[in-house]
């Protein structure tokens, strides 16, 4: 039995998701030599979910050699990466994080109006000698057709940047999503059900 794990991402959605789950967790962050943005980038005409799944186990990799120099105790070590999917779209079907204003237009404007998916991979991995656990989850997301009116001053709020797809669906980009299929929790970055279920096989105790 574990009473903790570590957590090997900076988001604070995911540590809220992880609070909100009674997960006791402590940070296992990059070191500032650590180049791990470079790990998101897509391979030539790779598919959202093979990205999705590929990323999360790399980061659980590099999390463990992390672990291993840092002379910690212990305890199972929890990844997830997100990413955002518009099928069949002739600019790619990954959309990642916006680099600038300008990319958070594109991005919002293919959105406008359809419904794309969001993808959600976890990664647990149980014990420093075996290959992490790994699970993707995907939602539907309906997005409602927005002027540019909408999308200058959700630009302006800030928010689109350094997040998948340009939007957050808990924040402000709330207000453009008239339904979802799935998991809301996912598509903020952490499958609550999910995510649950491998803590359990890893039996990790919850508060």
């Amino acid at each position: 039995m574990f009473s903790f794990i570590y957590l090997a991402s900076q988001s604070p959605r995911r540590q809220e998701l992880l609070k909100q789950m009674g997960v006791r967790f402590e940070m296992l962050l990059p070191n500032p030599n650590e180049d791990t943005e470079s790990l998101e980038t897509p391979l030539p005409h790779e598919k959202a979910r093979s990205y999705v799944e590929r990323v999360t186990l790399a980061k659980s990799t590099v999390a463990l050699a992390r672990w291993k120099k840092s002379g910690l105790s212990w305890a199972p070590i929890l990844c997830a990466d997100t990413t955002v999917s518009l099928p069949n779209s002739s600019e790619g079907e990954i959309l990642g994080k916006p680099t600038d204003a300008s990319d958070v237009n594109r991005i919002l404007k293919m959105l406008s109006g359809k419904t794309h998916e969001v993808l959600t991979a976890v990664a647990l991995t149980i014990s420093p000698n075996e290959k992490p656990l790994c699970l993707v989850q995907v939602s539907k997301v309906e997005f409602a057709l927005l002027s540019q009116e909408q999308i200058d001053s959700y630009i302006a709020s800030g928010e689109p940047y350094g997040k998948a797809g340009a939007y957050g669906i808990q924040g402000l980009g709330g207000a453009f999503i008239p339904a979802i299929e799935g998991s809301y929790s996912g598509i903020m970055g952490l499958p609550i059900f999910e995510t649950a279920q491998l803590l359990e096989r890893a039996q990790v105790t919850c508060i």
